[in-house]
């Protein structure tokens, strides 16, 4: 059986949920709808909104030729099959067909570009539905091709007149006995997503014992819940423990786990770029010096997702993610900035020594600014023993380097230049 979600999913304009500033009587895309000339256009708005349902509706209203795309899974190939077909329904159709592509900021470039042709020749109607900024996400080319409208969250008695409805008129539930005493629990949890609030109602559901009346309060909302729940949720609980987990992986030198823990997050959906960051920060936090490449190669991996997108992106999520698990780890780095704001923190604004100011006046000269600077090059190995911390913390050794591969190195280094001070 399909999910309540699906089942209750509008097929039609007066009953779609929400959106009033859009889908009201003199709302912008009712004005549109109205008049009979559909144009390309991007919905931009959170999800369980009703993105996919409004796009739906609007191929239904004119008859026409309805093709979905997820740029999760589908590649340039997918995106021309999608417009050679479309080009075969146009000789037939007034109206060009409806190409609907879900999370179309998960595009790359290249898909996005092989788009823009149909939809500058009119072969389609392109609606995309994103979560992201379309400014950011979209080709300039193509987004200027495109109406946007923004899709808000749905308000309190839209969550409430939806459940009230799945539990009157879709077919499985109607016949149960179920009361409904507290909202407060359920809306909490659905965050103004209609179809996590079907999602959870329906789990609720599920949970008790049919043959007994339901009764759904806030109590057992919560207990049920917590029991139950075991998705991946892109803005919830598992969202950060999965990424904690992924992560913790990696520093603890577990390529299995760590690439486990990625296609938990790439089957849950979650945004590619966003692991990108994450392991830009691990390459920093966790390996660092001990081998400076693994900055260079995440910012490298987040430079190739942007550009390739999902699903060939996946491959290079995993190649950065193994890299990172079998580098040698030293956190020392993140120590020593740590060390350096709290000193700061505690100290103040500590005078800047005068031999270390910049003086490109003649005033700033007669005040011994620059005075006494010792001019490294000057030195044998390009190195003098000096002083460069303000007076009162001088002597604090706050970069701690690791023992572990590159960082092995400089902290010999620092060591036959320094001989003792700052406790190398």
């Amino acid at each position: 059986m399909k999910p309540l979600a699906e089942r209750m999913r509008p097929q039609v304009l007066s009953d779609y949920v929400g959106q009033e500033e859009l889908l009201g009587p003199d709302g912008a895309l009712t004005k549109v709808i109205a008049s009979g000339r559909i144009p390309s256009m991007i919905l931009w708005g959170p999800p369980g909104v009703g993105k996919t349902t409004l796009a739906n509706i609007i191929a239904n209203s004119y008859d026409s030729a309805f093709y979905q795309l997820s740029a999760i899974n589908a590649g340039v190939k997918d995106v021309r099959e999608a417009i050679k077909k479309a080009e075969s329904k146009t000789l037939f159709n007034a109206s060009a067909p409806i190409l609907f592509i879900d999370e179309i900021h998960r595009f790359s470039k290249s898909q996005q570009d092989a788009l823009l042709g149909a939809v500058e020749k009119g072969v389609v109607t392109l609606i995309g539905a994103t979560t992201e900024n379309p400014s950011f996400e979209v080709i300039s080319a193509l987004l200027s091709r495109c109406q946007v409208y923004i899709l808000n969250h749905l308000g309190k008695d839209h969550l409430v007149s939806m459940v009230d409805k799945a539990l009157l008129s879709d077919t499985e539930f109607a016949s149960l006995n179920v009361e409904v005493e507290e909202y407060e629990a359920l809306l909490k949890y659905s965050s103004g997503d209609g179809r996590k609030l079907y999602n959870l109602l329906e789990l609720i559901v599920n949970s008790f014992d049919r043959t007994e009346k339901i009764v759904i309060n806030n109590a057992e909302v919560e207990k049920r819940i917590q029991k139950n729940i075991a998705i991946y949720d892109k803005g919830g609980e598992q969202h950060y423990d999965i990424i904690s987990a992924f992560i913790k992986s990696i520093r603890g030198s577990d390529p299995n786990a760590a690439v486990y823990y990625l296609a938990r997050m790439i089957e849950g959906g979650e945004d590619p770029l966003f692991i990108c960051r994450r392991l830009i920060i691990l390459a920093s936090e966790d390996i660092g010096l001990a081998n400076p490449n693994a900055l260079l190669l995440a910012n490298n991996t987040f430079e190739a997702v942007h550009k390739i997108g999902m699903p060939e992106a996946r491959i290079i999520l995993s190649q950065c993610a193994v890299y990172l698990a079998a580098c040698p780890k030293s956190n020392a780095s993140y120590m020593a900035i740590n060390k350096a704001q709290a000193l700061v923190r505690e100290t103040g604004n500590l005078s800047i020594p005068l031999k270390l100011r910049n003086a490109p006046t003649d005033l700033m000269k007669s005040l011994d600014y620059g005075k006494d600077y010792l001019y490294a090059h000057n030195g044998e190995g390009n190195f003098v023993v000096d002083e460069y911390l303000p007076e009162g913390i001088e002597g604090s050794q706050l970069y701690v380097p690791g023992e572990n591969g590159a960082e092995q190195k400089i902290s010999n280094f620092l060591k036959n230049l320094w001989k003792g001070k700052y406790g190398y």
